[in-house]
């Protein structure tokens, strides 16, 4: 038996060769003198506890420990990866900020907004709604609007823009409705002024709403027709009236617009590419690199078929266009369509094939870019 540097044998003690009794305390001795100059050295000692996150020895270098409040797959110098704003309000981010605020905002209107509707059609119908429920009605749209206020303040506060602001509060199919809108009103002003849209720098531009002009005078006259006999039938009800008229006038507006939009917005021969367009909905590039065939084909039905793309003018067609890859030609509402044929229209449909030929011998023949040659070593 052993005990502090000692064997004892029968009770008796024996002492090691080469060890005498106070060989324990010896040692013990040297180590508190190891310890006393290690932390002299450091600075580190019973009263003096190592600072926050140092776990050398513990953990592992650098490596997080229960307490440094940093995530286990993060360094103590790391920052988070690129595009990570869990929790803030950024455009596309994917943190809880913009679950309890956007969110909530949007349930809001989707609630409020259609009541107010109805109140409004019950107003113009003549149904008489309690006063304190219009004052309801009318104090929610407020603190409405006072909260989207706010958190769009908050989101420009965070660096976003004011398009992806509003982005951010507004869903993307109602900002492309109401682009729409503020398009085709935009372009009976260029109509006006014969300011054609988007032609800056383009090597030929190619207008296709000659063939559309008699049917769309012809609905708008048909609209302004409507606007007087509901004039005349509706002039005893000065509310209904009135909603009504504004509703027409704007529908003419509307068919004038449309026309307008195609008018404005002709097909464009650009360096790069071949941009086709009808009225203020569709706009499409289509890169030379894509396109394998093209010809002069007149046609008057349309079936609509998977991946094909059919831009009528007067309910026909006069340029076909094959593809050897999809390009995408968003719907009205951004949703996503690749198509690898496209038909569409032109006033001369001959020229425009023309000189989509010419573009495609001069991309196809052009000499490659020349390179640098290689720098001695």
């Amino acid at each position: 038996m052993t005990v502090g540097g000692e064997q004892r044998e029968g009770g008796a003690r024996v002492a090691r060769p080469g060890r005498g009794p106070g060989a324990a305390e010896a040692d013990t001795g040297a180590l508190v003198a190891g310890a006393r100059e290690a932390a002299a050295t450091t600075g580190i000692g019973p009263g003096n506890p190592p600072p926050e996150g140092d776990r050398t020895g513990q953990l592992g270098a650098g490596a997080p420990g229960p307490g440094d409040g940093r995530p286990a797959d993060l360094g103590p110098a790391t920052p988070p990866p690129e595009g990570d704003r869990t929790g803030q309000l950024g455009a596309g981010a994917p943190g809880r900020g913009r679950g309890a605020g956007v969110r909530g905002l949007r349930w809001v209107a989707y609630a409020v907004l259609p009541a107010e509707l109805v109140l409004a059609g019950c107003l113009v119908g003549g149904v008489r709604i309690p006063a304190a429920v219009l004052a309801v009605a009318e104090a929610l749209v407020v603190a409405l609007l006072l909260a989207e206020v706010a958190v769009w303040t908050r989101l420009r506060r965070r660096g976003l823009s004011r398009r992806e602001a509003v982005g951010e509060l507004v869903p993307e199919s109602v900002l492309r409705l109401i682009g729409h809108e503020l398009r085709l009103m935009a372009s009976l002003g260029r109509w006006v002024a014969r300011r054609p849209h988007g032609v800056a720098g383009a090597r030929a531009v190619f207008p296709h709403a000659r063939d559309q002009a008699a049917l769309m005078y012809g609905f708008a006259f048909v609209c302004v027709v409507e606007t007087v006999g509901m004039s005349y039938l509706l002039a005893d009800l000065p509310v209904a009236h009135a909603v009504v008229l504004v509703l027409d006038v704007y529908t003419v507006l509307f068919v004038l617009g449309l026309h307008a939009a195609s008018a404005t917005r002709p097909h464009l021969l650009l360096e790069d590419a071949l941009r086709l367009r009808q009225a203020a909905h569709v706009d499409v590039r289509v890169p030379w690199e894509r396109i394998t065939a093209v010809r002069r084909e007149t046609l008057f039905t349309h079936e609509g078929a998977e991946g094909e793309l059919n831009l009528a003018v007067g309910s026909q067609t006069s340029v076909t266009i094959e593809l050897n890859a999809p390009v995408d030609a968003p719907r009205l509402l951004g949703a996503p369509r690749p198509v690898r044929l496209i038909r569409c229209h032109a006033d001369d449909p001959t020229a425009l094939v023309r000189a989509v030929e010419e573009a495609l011998t001069r991309a196809r023949t052009a000499p490659s870019p020349v390179q640098d040659p290689p720098r001695p070593a």
